[in-house]
């Protein structure tokens, strides 16, 4: 039987929320053993002098609990 846990991170690009996604799993790779799966639960962009600057993106990752 396996056990998960969830984490709530936020991870942000100049580039896309594609690509904001990925970082923050990558990211959470380097912390977290055994990521699983992630949910996408809200996005935002950061806007200056009219323009979209930065794409965040506000995630739930589960990631099985060792043995």
């Amino acid at each position: 039987m396996s056990i998960a846990k969830v984490t709530e991170i936020i991870s942000s690009s100049p580039d896309s929320f594609d690509d904001a996604v990925s970082k923050g799993i990558k990211r959470a790779g380097k912390t977290l053993e055994h990521v699983r799966s992630a949910w996408v639960k809200d996005l935002n962009v950061v806007v200056e002098k009219g323009k979209v600057t930065e794409y965040r993106v506000t995630m739930k990752v589960s990631f099985i609990l060792n043995e």
